[in-house]
């Protein structure tokens, strides 16, 4: 029986009106139903007529007055007594009142589930794209990162450090420019001074000071170019210029010395050190690479190998196991298809000469016909001499008196007699001529000159083992047989083949035929759990587990949801039959009155919500852009509270 003054109630599932916005359009009139068993409530203050929220009070009150009760086929049953809650569950915590008010509206966990994944992705997308860092400057002094660090917050340059602090990173686009501004500031300032030491000379410098200032810069040029090499922190060089003199004969040769300090954990190679050698000796004038010295930190000698002092170094040693490798390699591959693969092992030990031979001959032949020898040179040289007569007789009066009339004797030949002068007459003219040939045939010579390269290999010696063949018998058991004579002698011949004997060269070669010895290996047995393959499955499959449980988590709340927003309308459940038939008929009309008006309600709400996450996920991602510092300090707490 009902009180006099109750009015009907009508029930509906617990959230359907915590998050319905208000609505304008007039409600139709719900009779409200007082449910059996239940004590009377007061009712709530009256509304103004035509309020927007009149409605949905109502239907919050019906929800707070009634429990939730699911009826098919519109099923009416009275509602069960409502239980005073007592005991623990009367000192809930505002935690558990905060979840159940989650639970009761998993729209909005849904919503801030959404907002926090969106803004979490925008914060790794923004985190990502945060600039590249590079090495701006690494290996600087104290001093001088101070006074770059400094500039750089002058010039408004974000910076950061490495874990060890030896370098300092900026963004990477500006990287050149910070370089270019710390320069023109003089920065870093640490190492050797290079030749601008001659940018400030002064006026009156001294020629000795010139010099100094000229080695010093030499100098620090050349530590400048050594530590540029990967494995070298930082260098110094000493250099030993002997003083230029016109009245020494012998001058002194000049030397230098490296120090280098290396990083830790790292070390030159002879290759490296021999650049470095000849890389200072080309730097100064008449410097041998002999006279050059090289050592570490920690005071050992790295220039010794390229002066020869020691054995084989580390290049020489590679090469010759190298070469025993090579031919250990072609013996066993030739071998391996007659016996078999593991059954031959060979060794070769190699004598490598690495001395450089230079021979030079030069041969004479002797001397050759004229005839058919080559002609070097040919001289001529031709002289003459002409000698004409001169004035005769004795100056004097005597000879510038004519002379007496003789009388030659009959049948003599008639002397020269003197003109009117008393002059003889001239006399026939006289002379002498020479010529002189020299003639120079070519030598007949060769010279043939020879340089031996290092490297060439002196002798073999070569060590072969050949294990026994099996041998199956009629019965199917395997025995193990010796190699006969003529097949021993096969395998001799192809390893002289595979290895170049030479007999002149001096090599040797051994061949055995001999069981091998095979030993039990244990097995070690390897816990699955302790298996890196295992592991890396297990790994994997956790990986690829916890990704599956999370979506299907995130598949079966949306689904939840959609079914519950699916089933609100038909939860709407009458607390209790009224009595007769206009009653029943009235609450009926208001009950379907409500369903539209809930229907209404709860499409505009869904629609307003779908917008209201939209414009937060872009204010999250507007947020995440602007500050993404802010965003992941936000994340950061939600991980940290939850």
């Amino acid at each position: 029986m009902r009180s006099p003054g109750t009015r009907d109630r009508v029930s509906l599932p617990a959230g359907c009106g915590a998050e319905l916005p208000q609505v304008t359009a007039k409600p139709a009139p719900v009779r409200r139903i007082q449910a059996r068993g239940r004590p009377p409530e007061s009712a709530p203050a009256p509304r103004p007529r035509g309020h927007p929220g009149g409605a949905l009070h109502r239907i919050k009150l019906a929800n707070e007055l009634s429990a939730p009760v699911s009826t098919a086929a519109a099923a009416v049953r009275p509602a069960a007594p409502a239980v005073p809650a007592h005991g623990a569950a009367a000192g809930l915590p505002a935690v558990g009142a905060v979840v159940e008010r989650v639970r009761s509206q998993p729209r909005l966990a849904l919503i801030v589930g959404a907002a926090a994944i969106a803004a979490a992705i925008a914060a790794v997308v923004l985190l990502g794209r945060a600039p590249d860092y590079k090495v701006l400057y690494a290996n600087v002094s104290d001093r001088d990162g101070g006074a770059i660090i400094a500039s750089l917050q002058q010039m408004n340059v974000p910076y950061k450090f490495t874990e060890g602090g030896g370098a300092i990173l900026v963004p990477a686009d500006k990287v050149a420019e910070a370089r270019l501004k710390l320069a023109a500031q003089g920065l870093p300032k640490a190492g050797a001074a290079g030749f601008e030491l001659l940018d400030n000379q002064k006026f009156g410098t001294s020629q000795f000071a010139e010099q100094v200032n000229y080695q010093r810069g030499l100098e620090g040029e050349l530590a400048r170019s050594i530590g540029s090499i990967g494995a070298v922190e930082s260098a110094r060089v000493h250099l030993a210029l002997p003083k230029a003199s016109l009245f020494v004969r012998d001058q002194k040769k000049p030397s230098a010395s490296v120090v280098l300090t290396l990083h830790r954990g790292r070390g030159v190679d002879d290759g490296q050190v021999s650049a470095i050698v000849h890389m200072v000796s080309s730097s100064v004038p008449e410097l041998d690479p002999k006279a050059v010295t090289v050592v570490d930190q920690r005071g050992n000698l790295l220039s010794a190998a390229n002066s020869g002092t020691r054995g084989l170094d580390g290049s020489q040693l590679k090469y010759v196991e190298n070469i025993e490798q090579s031919y250990v390699r072609r013996i066993e591959a030739i071998l391996q298809p007659l016996v078999g693969a593991g059954n031959v092992r060979a060794q070769v030990a190699a004598d490598v000469d690495f001395s450089v031979v230079e021979h030079t001959d030069e041969k004479y032949r002797p001397n050759q016909d004229a005839a058919t020898a080559a002609i070097r040179s040919q001289q001529t040289s031709e002289s003459s001499q002409e000698r004409g007569s001169g004035a005769g007789g004795v100056p004097g009066a005597l000879s510038n008196q004519p002379p007496p009339n003789a009388v030659a004797p009959l049948g003599a030949a008639s002397a020269p007699t003197r003109g009117a002068s008393g002059a003889l007459p001239p006399a026939k003219p006289a002379g002498n001529a020479r010529r002189d040939t020299t003639t120079n045939y070519e030598l007949d010579r060769s010279i043939r000159h020879t340089q031996q390269g290092a490297g060439a290999t002196r002798r073999l010696s070569v060590a072969v083992v050949v294990n026994h063949r099996e041998v199956r018998a009629a019965d199917g058991k395997v025995t193990m047989a010796a190699l006969s004579a003529a097949e021993l002698e096969q395998v001799r011949n192809l390893v002289k083949e595979a290895m170049g004997f030479s007999q002149a060269r001096g090599d040797s070669l051994n061949v055995v035929n001999s069981p091998f010895s095979v030993e039990a290996v244990p097995e070690v047995v390897v816990p699955a759990w302790k298996d890196p393959a295992t592991v890396e499955l297990a790994r994997t499959g956790a990986g690829a587990l916890l990704a599956a449980l999370a979506l299907l988590l995130v598949f079966v709340a949306v689904m939840r949801q959609r079914k519950r927003a699916a089933k609100q309308p038909s939860e709407l459940v009458a607390v209790a039959p009224p009595e007769g038939a206009d009653a029943q008929q009235a609450a009926i009309a208001g009950a379907n009155a409500t369903l539209q008006l809930v229907q209404a309600e709860r499409d505009a709400t869904l629609d307003r919500l779908n917008s209201r996450r939209k414009a937060d996920i872009e204010y999250a991602q507007q947020a995440a852009e602007k500050d993404p510092k802010l965003v992941a300090s936000l994340i950061r707490h939600w991980m940290t509270t939850t």
